[in-house]
């Protein structure tokens, strides 16, 4: 096995060229765990934790552009927090610190579990994923990035560089349940994001279909029905999206949980994150 460890794009490129049928590896967090449980064979890998064009942000405003490389714990914390608290959130809910300080949001991406922490926010966000390779750029929605489970539209050569959301003012929040609570793989989880300035609510959940399911019916409820002036939603607006969340829920069984319980965990969740959204009634 051969390892290679790029330090630019150019480098990146070049040994996914001669090497095709590398693994790439950034935080190694997800690909480790299968390599030593048996799932998964490396031949070679190329690790881009050291490309420092990846391990950038920026923010302008109106967007915040995060790297592949950008870790969970510079998520977790300030400035980053304060932009998209809902990926703040989820970030903290990743392993233990010593894996969000190597993991990435390119890592996640690039693993797309459905059970992946990150994801929820993302799609609930809008965000746009950014991929290149030797021919060019081209950048995807999250929902046309990811196509299945583990299963991306990135193509051979190509290396996810980064991801763009919108800075949204309204609150935002995420929430998951496991086996355990803590450094535990999503059994269900939900992320809400609030626009008030676009009067809408976007619903995202995770582990409970083979994608990032977007909750459409629940948040055109949302939108008609809550009080965004006053920061308001009854009791039947706040147990009629849960309802509605639950219907978009797709489980299935399996040695986590059974398809019933996370149907009604993500109820629960949605309910909850919509109540802390807008607390007065």
């Amino acid at each position: 096995m051969s390892v290679i460890v790029a330090t630019s794009l150019a480098e990146a490129f070049a040994a996914l060229s001669a090497h095709p049928e590398a693994t790439l590896v950034a935080g190694g967090t997800d690909v480790m765990v299968e390599v030593n449980a048996g799932h998964r064979h490396v031949a070679d890998v190329v690790m881009v934790n050291r490309v420092g064009e990846l391990c950038t942000w920026r923010h302008d405003g109106a967007m915040l552009h995060l790297g592949a490389g950008v870790t969970w714990s510079q998520i977790e914390a300030a400035p980053i927090a304060e932009w998209v608290p809902v990926l703040a959130q989820a970030a903290r809910t990743v392993g233990s610190p010593q894996i969000r300080h190597v993991g990435t949001i390119g890592g996640n991406l690039g693993t797309c579990s459905p059970a992946g922490d990150g994801l929820p926010g993302l799609a609930a966000l809008d965000a746009v994923v950014h991929l290149a390779s030797p021919a060019g750029e081209r950048s995807l929605p999250f929902a046309e990035f990811m196509v299945g489970p583990k299963r991306t539209a990135r193509v051979a050569g190509e290396l996810i560089i980064g991801v763009t959301v919108p800075v949204l003012r309204g609150w935002q929040g995420y929430s998951k349940v496991g086996v355990r609570n803590a450094m535990v793989i999503a059994t269900a989880s939900v992320a809400l994001v609030t626009d008030l300035d676009g009067r809408t609510v976007r619903l995202a959940l995770g582990s409970v279909g083979p994608t990032i399911l977007r909750c459409t019916e629940a948040e055109a409820f949302a939108a008609a029905n809550v009080d965004f002036a006053n920061g308001a939603a009854s009791a039947a607006v706040v147990s009629e999206f849960a309802a509605l969340a639950r219907a978009a829920a797709r489980p299935i069984d399996d040695h986590r949980s059974t398809a019933e319980y996370r149907r009604h965990a993500v109820g629960v969740l949605a309910g909850r994150l919509l109540r802390r959204a807008f607390p007065n009634e």
